[in-house]
């Protein structure tokens, strides 16, 4: 499938068959997750990959009781590895860290697509109950927590905000690049 094929195919899924994901499709996932680019290199995140009930259920109860996220094969839970990342770059490492775990996420999510299972971004959670589900110490900041099966369903593509609306350009010789940029906008 070629690469824009797949960000459109991509979507988020509730439901998911009650299957298994083999050993195999897990190992290539976690593959493309170690390949995502990282500040310095220094892929300043963890991931921890969880399949049985009892964990999943708590981590479903962490997730505001989202009832999906406990049916759910799989579920990867994502953390900045703030201290790593300090140790290089002092107080921004934490800044690094976080979009390290956000990018590996979210190759995570185009993978599975590719391998030809679903996946659900989860982004409400309470990150303390995270913390101590993952027995992490505080330095372990979770960013996302990804459900992750065969989709029992076929969600429709959201809608997307205008290109216009998101993108701007500059302006040769103008005192203000961006006259639009940062106004609130309505949610449409």
């Amino acid at each position: 499938m070629g690469f824009f094929d797949l960000i459109k195919k991509r979507v988020s899924v509730r439901k998911f068959e009650a299957k298994p994901v083999p050993q195999e499709t897990i190992d290539k996932l976690t593959y493309a997750i170690n390949r995502a680019p990282s500040a310095g290199n220094l892929q300043s995140y963890s991931v921890l990959t969880v399949k049985t009930l009892p964990l999943k259920k708590k981590l479903a109860k962490a997730c505001f009781s989202q009832g999906f996220v406990e049916k759910a094969p799989i579920l990867m839970v994502f953390f900045a590895d703030c201290a790593r990342a300090e140790q290089r770059y002092n107080e921004r490492g934490e800044f690094y860290a976080v979009q390290d775990a956000t990018i590996a996420a979210s190759y995570a999510q185009l993978a599975a697509v590719e391998l030809g299972i679903a996946s659900c971004w989860i982004g409400a959670f309470d990150e303390k109950a995270i913390q101590k589900i993952a027995n992490a110490q505080d330095f372990f900041k979770p960013v996302a927590v990804l459900a992750i099966g065969f989709s029992a369903e076929k969600p429709k593509q959201s809608v997307r905000r205008q290109p216009k609306e998101i993108f701007f350009a500059e302006t040769e010789g103008a005192q203000q690049a961006f006259p639009d940029f940062g106004k609130k906008q309505k949610n449409t």
